[in-house]
C-alpha cells in the first residue's frame, strides 16, 4: 500500500498551464502503475492519463497533445503537466496507484487500489 498526496491545483485562465504533483510514501513507485483521474460536479470520474512501470503511457482523447504524465522514481512522485487548459478541464484531480503492471486498462478506475485526496483545478474562460 502507498499513501498519495496531490498538490499543484489552482485557478488559471483558459490557455494557461498547471503542473500537478502526487507525492508517494510507504513504498517505491518503481513497481506501480499510476494514473490521474478527474471528476467534475455531476459527472462520473474519468481517467485522464496513466503510466506503468515500463513507462507505457495512455491518455484520454480529450487531453492528448495537451497533458503529459511523468514519474520521477528518485523523488517517488508522479506529475501531470497540463497545457492549453480549457474550461472543460475544471475538476477535482486525483492520482491513483496499484502495485502491478497494467497496460490496456491504465485509465480504468476499478484497477487501482490506492487514491489521493484530490486537488482542485479551475479554469476560467
Amino acid at each position: 500500500q502507498v499513501q498519495l498526496v496531490e498538490s499543484g491545483g489552482g485557478s488559471v485562465q483558459a490557455g494557461g498551464s498547471l503542473r500537478l504533483s502526487c507525492a508517494a510514501s510507504g513504498d517505491s513507485l518503481s513497481s506501480y502503475s499510476m494514473a490521474w483521474f478527474r471528476q467534475a460536479p455531476g459527472k462520473e470520474r474519468e481517467g485522464v492519463a496513466g503510466i506503468n512501470s515500463d513507462k507505457i503511457r495512455k491518455y484520454a482523447e480529450s487531453v492528448k497533445g495537451r497533458f503529459t504524465i511523468s514519474q520521477d522514481n528518485a523523488k517517488n512522485t508522479l506529475y501531470l503537466q497540463m497545457n492549453s487548459l480549457k474550461p472543460e478541464d475544471n475538476a477535482m484531480y486525483y492520482c491513483a496507484a496499484v502495485r502491478k503492471r497494467i497496460e490496456w486498462l491504465l485509465l480504468s478506475a476499478h484497477m487501482y487500489k490506492d487514491w489521493g485526496q484530490g486537488t482542485q483545478v479551475t479554469v476560467s474562460s
